[in-house]
């Protein structure tokens, strides 16, 4: 899976032995050999052993209330935050810095403070906030569905968290925190609502049906953008995963449903299942690895320019649809005739 030869490459990882972080360390070096990965944390000794499976790379403290001085990012090109950053320290660095930034974990609603602080300084290297399904996966899968359709009346989203999946009770202890307002598309029109007064009964692929509750993620503003569509929204709901039931480990299921007119004129409704056998923590880390090539340009063409990126501005569709299908996750897509949900 080498992805290019990126001698002196530097890429730090706050977080970086966490199960996310150390997912994603472990991506970076499937594709590339040569990249010097730094694994951060407040417990540098934690990330030792990662560190010498992944070669080439080394631990370093990081603590983010400690003042920005204690924070070394000497010969640093990237950093990736795996973790929470409630005083963006690690993107006003970057920018400062000239340094590539990828963050995980901003809603819709906590993007303002982002978008004035690069509008007064202008980023040299990208910025990509990744609040997106799975750091931008769900996103990119969606588009390429959207191909079909020469109108799109509504996209639905959602995201299965299975509870025996190792981040489980931590996305379940997190969700208290991000299920409450909600950013939807209604009519045309932007609502933010009161995500416990606004479910909305899901069925799954085998026939399931689950109550889901919707989040503000960024899937639902850039697909606006990117479809037109009127009607868009994510709920995230929780059960037992594809996975689960076939007696595997938990799996990633993610469900998009876009209804609409095909570019054949027929009327349809398609449902796509994105399913990662590996789990939560090894989509996510997918989704960011997609963005780190496109900066970096491991991918085979020139590493993207400075500025503000998103999946849907930075990513090229097919070669990252590509690139998850390689890493065994399941993407199928099919005519879905609504039941009548009882």
């Amino acid at each position: 899976m080498d992805g290019g030869n990126m001698v002196g490459t530097t890429v730090y990882i706050a977080g970086g032995y966490g199960v996310v972080g150390s997912n994603i360390a472990r991506h970076i070096r499937g594709i590339d050999q040569e990249i010097r990965i730094i694994v951060a944390g407040r417990n540098p000794a934690k990330g030792e052993v990662l560190a010498g499976q992944l070669g080439n790379a080394e631990t370093a403290y990081l603590d983010l209330s400690q003042p920005d001085e204690s924070i070394d990012l000497d010969g640093v090109d990237l950093i990736v935050a795996a973790l929470q950053d409630p005083m963006d320290k690690l993107l006003h660095l970057a920018v400062e810095k000239g340094i590539a930034h990828i963050g995980i974990t901003k809603l819709a609603d906590e993007i303002t403070p982002l978008m004035v602080a690069v509008l007064k300084s202008p980023p040299k290297r990208p910025i990509v906030p990744l609040g997106h399904s799975q750091a931008g996966v769900m996103m990119v899968v969606a588009q390429k569905v959207a191909e079909q359709f020469s109108r799109i009346d509504s996209i639905e989203l959602a995201g299965l968290f299975d509870e025996n999946d190792p981040m489980g009770p931590m996305t379940l202890n997190d969700a208290e925190g991000f299920i409450n307002r909600a950013l939807i598309r209604e009519s045309g029109r932007w609502l933010w609502v009161d995500a416990t007064k606004n479910t909305r009964s899901i069925r799954l692929s085998d026939g399931t049906v689950l109550e889901g509750g919707p989040m503000s993620l960024l899937d639902v503003p850039g697909l606006a953008s990117a479809t037109g569509a009127p009607n868009i929204r994510f709920d995230f709901i929780v059960g037992p995963s594809l996975g689960l039931k076939s007696n595997q480990q938990p799996s990633q299921d993610l469900y998009i449903d876009i209804e609409g007119i095909l570019k054949s004129g027929s009327k349809e409704k398609l449902r796509t299942v994105v399913s990662d056998p590996k789990g939560q923590a090894h989509l996510t880390a997918l989704g960011v690895l997609l963005s780190i090539e496109r900066i970096l340009g491991t991918d085979g063409l020139p590493a993207a320019s400075g500025g503000i990126h998103l999946p849907e501005t930075l990513l090229i569709v097919d070669k990252a649809i590509a690139r998850l299908e390689q890493f065994g996750v399941g993407i199928s897509t099919y005519a879905y005739q609504e039941q009548t949900i009882q």
